[in-house]
């Protein structure tokens, strides 16, 4: 039975994508069905850029230790930026450029100058080691780096040196001086002239680890970007029509912290891109510490706090907690893993702003389900229901079939913020999709009688440690490299912090030829710290194979999550 809270939503955001309303819905024609789109969104993002840094102006946009600056101020950069693209280093419509460097204001300008000349911002995981970078930077066949001093000394390991012009700024700097070289091509020719785009040209491309451990390019169009992100805004001001009704309208400047990384998608689309059309100011944080955390929440009175479970947990649980005025945050969101049940009721209990949380991929721009506040409290176990306006959710069997209510298989998304494809991969594209546009997102779950889903397992060999998604046979693989390693299997651990982390267990081709402390040592030159498992057993005996002649790793993870517990206990 529907929730009082849920009965309210529906009704307001029919209200909203209703003839009137400030979404009205329309029609597109994709994977050969005709599905709901958000008619109000511009076409393109350099569109949705200047519609809205020109609506708000004055208003800060971006927060960044001393430097704060403006809408009107980030869109001019921006616009010089491109224009120095186009102008001084030849980037043509669909180029692909990427960026490999941390957070910054430099980097958010770098992106949208870099969509603003018909590039395609291309996203490198911060992380990675050399090896995973030449890896990306070939499978998308990237024209142009962007990249800071630390990610920059990485690409110059890359064995051969990187097949690529690469451009080093200093993000530590203001943004007129980390990118005063690159600016300066558009001081010499302020005639550049930015191409015309539309909703099918190509926008970005993030990338996805996969179960067979190679990352896959997933492309978006500007049209496919922009659903996804007016989705999210249907939600926010969903939110806030409730709020209305309720008399709890703040009148404050939108705010949120931008503690996640930007070449993740839930960084990028819910985070950076809704802020635009919200008017809502980003704080950049270098480093997640939670301390500081709060420090920011109080200082820029933080409305809406968003990262991965373990964030708003330990800020539950520190000793400093009370010292801060948290109050001005309406809701503590997760994404990237599930959040534990007590971590749910915690944040209900011992926080003003509400727990929410909200499940999506790389490849369907962060849109899926959401669960919020009383409703998330209700059903603390569920992802929530599918994303209005946009989503469509489906439990799947193998054959790409609907299963009955209640049933569980593989979870469906279908949408018209769905990617457009893997690049250079037809068959893996192909292979994502059911015949009638359902992305198959590789998770297992049900949904029960009120629609929401619930996700209990994966079905891709994919470990996430908190919110960042590591293929095993990535990591097996890099395992395998090792001359002494004759078999290797990696699986997830359980962990308080981070939810599961990277286990791995090994048998030597030749008994006491290397220790395991040197097994880990060898993988951290070869993937991102991240990816190197917490603990690495040597087994003296082969490792046990299913009927198949598979490594059985079910018994293997069973085995050694036990060993991991009763030591917990002992302990």
């Amino acid at each position: 039975m529907a929730s009082e809270l849920d009965r309210r939503m529906d009704a307001v955001m029919a209200a909203l994508t209703g003839d009137g309303g400030q979404l009205p819905l329309g029609q597109v024609e994709r994977f050969g069905r005709t599905l709901p789109m958000i008619a109000a969104a511009p076409p393109t993002l350099p569109a949705y850029f200047a519609h809205f840094c020109h609506q708000h102006g004055a208003a800060e946009l971006l927060v960044a230790g001393d430097e704060r600056l403006s809408f009107a101020t980030v869109h001019a950069l921006a616009s010089r930026a491109a224009r120095a693209l186009v102008a001084g280093y030849g980037v043509r419509r669909g180029d692909r450029v990427a960026i490999a460097a941390r957070n910054s204001p430099s980097w958010i300008v770098l992106y949208m100058a870099i969509i603003m000349a018909g590039g395609v911002a291309t996203l490198l995981n911060g992380w990675w080691q050399a090896e995973e970078m030449a890896a990306a930077l070939d499978e998308v066949d990237v024209v142009l780096v962007f990249a800071d001093a630390p990610r920059a000394r990485r690409l110059a390991a890359i064995p051969g040196g990187a097949a690529v012009r690469v451009e080093i700024f200093d993000d530590l700097q203001p943004v007129e001086v980390a990118l005063a070289e690159v600016l300066a091509f558009a001081d010499d020719d302020a005639a550049a002239t930015l191409p015309a785009l539309g909703g099918d040209d190509h926008a970005t491309i993030l990338f996805t680890s996969g179960s067979t451990g190679q990352s896959k390019g997933a492309l978006s169009t500007h049209f496919q970007v922009l659903q996804g992100t007016f989705n999210f805004l249907a939600s926010a001001l969903m939110m806030m029509g409730i709020a209305a009704q309720d008399g709890a309208l703040t009148g404050l400047q939108p705010a949120t912290l931008l503690n996640l990384p930007l070449f993740h998608v839930t960084a990028m689309v819910p985070t950076l891109l809704q802020s635009f059309a919200m008017g809502r100011k980003l704080v950049l944080m270098p480093k997640w510490d939670a301390e500081q955390a709060m420090q920011l929440i109080e200082r820029e009175k933080v409305t809406y706090f968003v990262g991965v479970p373990l964030m708003s947990y330990e800020m539950v649980n520190h000793p400093e907690r009370a010292r801060y005025d948290l109050s001005t945050v309406t809701d503590f969101a997760a994404g990237g893993a599930p959040r534990p049940v007590d971590h749910v009721r915690r944040l209900d209990a011992e926080l003003t702003g509400a727990p929410l949380i909200g499940y999506g991929l790389t490849e369907t721009n962060a849109i899926g389900t959401g669960n919020w506040r009383s409703n998330y409290t209700a059903k603390p176990a569920s992802a929530g229901r599918a994303s209005p306006p946009l989503v469509e959710l489906a439990i799947l069997d193998d054959a790409g079939s609907a299963l009955a209510q209640g049933e569980t298989g593989e979870i469906g998304i279908r949408s018209a913020a769905n990617f457009q494809e893997y690049w250079g991969r037809p068959a893996d594209t192909e292979a994502a999709f059911t015949a009638d546009g359902f992305f198959r997102t590789g998770d297992l779950g049900y949904l029960d009688a009120d629609g929401y889903l619930f996700i209990v397992d994966r079905k891709k060999d994919i470990i996430i440690r908190g919110g960042e998604n590591i293929s095993c046979q990535e990591v097996e693989a890099a395992l395998y490299a090792h001359p002494l390693v004759a078999e290797a299997a990696v699986f997830g651990l359980a962990d308080a912090r981070y939810g599961e982390v990277p286990g791995a267990v090994v048998h030597l081709g030749e008994p006491g030829g290397v220790a395991a402390e040197d097994l880990l040592l060898f993988l951290a030159q070869h993937v991102a710290a991240f990816k190197v498992p917490v603990r690495l057993w040597i087994e003296e005996a082969p490792l046990p194979r299913l009927g198949t002649e598979k490594i059985d790793k079910i018994a293997l993870r069973r085995r050694y999550r036990a060993l991991v517990a009763d030591e917990v206990a002992a302990a």
